[in-house]
């Protein structure tokens, strides 16, 4: 069980950028140019309130942004300190992912998460939750990761139940788990031959959303000494988790689960988000501080 939430902000959000196909007015549209994905208004409020709603619901006390050198105006919404920050019961810090020398964007997933370990050394004793901050993922999500009994674990979710364009889904990479649901490999860009290969004990194809739960003494190491992507020129959380499996072949609980998960991935979605909390609304009944 843990109670430390880590939320990856710092990204560049290079897709978010792109030219849209969507009649968006020209706020949103000022809004996904020059802001966080996490901080894109939706019914007033930023995309991360909802994220952090469900988190809170699901019992998380400890939340960690990590933001990047662009990240000020978390500050306006969440609190002006660097820790301890407290926004409706959560205890809220900034962790900020500094940019090596040389480059221009920060260096990946792998890198936010162990600046996080860095920035806030009690991370690197206590399993601890990751996910990203333009994904809303759920209440039961959270919980099923938060109260489950293995260090590390992640929501495998069920391919068939997202509701995205299947060209879009069939660019997610597919997870494989053995009849324990341990974690043996991650397969991108699988082809739809090759995806036939890769159904679970349940005759499930299943996708990981990047909502993850790890146990930061065993973990801190492969965080460390992750390699960068050849083709991407980054340090990703899922190729750390790889070198984990492969030390520790029974160290990764993948969680089943059915449901679908919104994101906001690009301009696109501003739109879709908004059709999605308005047929789902979300009451942020905060509790007071």
């Amino acid at each position: 069980m843990t109670n430390h939430l880590i939320i990856l902000a710092g990204g560049a959000s290079s897709r978010m950028k792109k030219p849209s196909l969507s009649q968006l007015s020209e706020d949103f549209i000022y809004q996904a140019n020059s802001r966080s994905k996490a901080l894109i208004l939706l019914n007033d409020r930023p995309m991360l309130d909802y994220v952090l709603y469900n988190a809170q619901q699901a019992g998380f006390q400890n939340i960690y942004i990590v933001i990047g050198k662009e990240g000020e105006l978390f500050k306006t919404y969440y609190g002006e300190e660097r820790a301890r920050n407290m926004f409706n019961g959560l205890s809220i810090s900034y962790v900020f992912q500094h940019i090596p020398e040389g480059r221009i964007k920060p260096l990946g997933t792998a890198d936010a998460v162990c600046q996080s370990l860095e920035q806030y050394p009690e991370l690197q004793e206590n399993q601890f939750v990751v996910c990203n901050c333009d994904n809303l993922y759920s209440e039961k999500a959270f919980n099923l990761l938060r109260l489950h009994k293995s260090l590390n674990a992640f929501i495998n979710y069920d391919r068939d139940a997202l509701e995205y364009s299947q060209k879009r889904i069939e660019s997610f990479a597919l997870t494989k788990v053995d009849r324990y649901n341990y974690l043996q490999e991650i397969i991108e860009k699988p082809s739809a031959y090759e995806s036939e290969k890769y159904n679970d004990k349940d005759g499930k194809l299943r996708v990981s959303m990047n909502v993850f739960k790890f146990d930061g003494i065993v973990f801190y190491p492969f965080l460390q000494t992750c390699i960068i992507h050849p083709e991407r020129n980054e340090k990703e959380l899922p190729s750390a988790l790889l070198e984990m499996i492969r030390a520790y072949p029974t160290s990764t609980v993948g969680i089943p689960l059915s449901e679908h998960v919104p994101d906001l991935t690009g301009k696109d979605d501003i739109l879709i988000m908004n059709e999605y909390l308005a047929s789902h609304p979300v009451n942020l009944h905060w509790p007071k501080n």
